[in-house]
């Protein structure tokens, strides 16, 4: 196989778009580093020199997930126009991009992430939750790592994370038609809740 011309850093990107590509079928098979080189249209040598393994390959995928899911998460508090439309924009952004990208979801949160050794996952991961830690201190009115922010930040994600994958699992398919319905309710409930605080530090606005 000849190798197609790739300036530098370009074949590395494109191996990572046609992985993501991949991990959307992998239904089909199991993700193969080889075959995705075959996409790319380079030689599977050509493909190792920036992926060791296929492991290696899975956690740049899960990376760039991270990526797209932070600016997908950014976006939506960007267009909120007070407290409870951002909870109610940010939390639809979240389910969105779970049902939109299910295998990649899936793959971000699934346990190797903590015990990788890929700095940019790692990162990637942890700017991630950041970013929902800085809204929920600033929403607070507290620091960005104070026990208030920690607490609501973690009380935001476990909402939005169970009912996605509650959704992927199909877990609320017998509501049939009425799922969407159901989902958008649960999520004005989210959107009104009071914010979760310690009993020393009484109610937050």
């Amino acid at each position: 196989m000849t190798d197609r011309s790739y300036h530098h850093g370009n074949l590395r990107a494109a191996l990572i778009e046609a992985g993501l590509a991949a991990l959307e079928h992998s239904e089909e098979g199991p993700l193969s580093l080889r075959a995705i080189a075959r996409d790319v249209g380079v030689s599977a040598n050509a493909a190792y020199r920036h992926f060791a393994d296929k492991q290696a390959l899975l956690s740049a995928l899960a990376a760039e997930g991270f990526r797209r899911f932070t600016q997908a998460q950014a976006e939506a508090l960007a267009s909120a126009s007070n407290t409870g439309d951002a909870r109610l924009t940010a939390g639809r952004a979240y389910i969105g991009f779970a049902r939109q990208h299910p295998a990649l979801f899936r793959l971000m949160f699934s346990h190797f992430l903590y015990a990788s050794q890929d700095p940019d996952l790692v990162q990637t991961a942890k700017a991630s939750f950041e970013g929902l830690l800085a809204w929920s201190a600033q929403e607070s009115g507290t620091a960005p790592h104070s026990p208030e922010a920690l607490r609501q930040a973690v009380a935001r994600w476990s909402m939005v994370h169970g009912l996605s994958h509650l959704i992927l699992d199909g877990q609320l398919a017998f509501l049939g038609e009425q799922t969407d319905a159901l989902i958008e309710q649960v999520l004005g409930l989210y959107a009104s809740a009071v914010p979760v605080t310690s009993s020393a530090s009484g109610p937050q606005r």
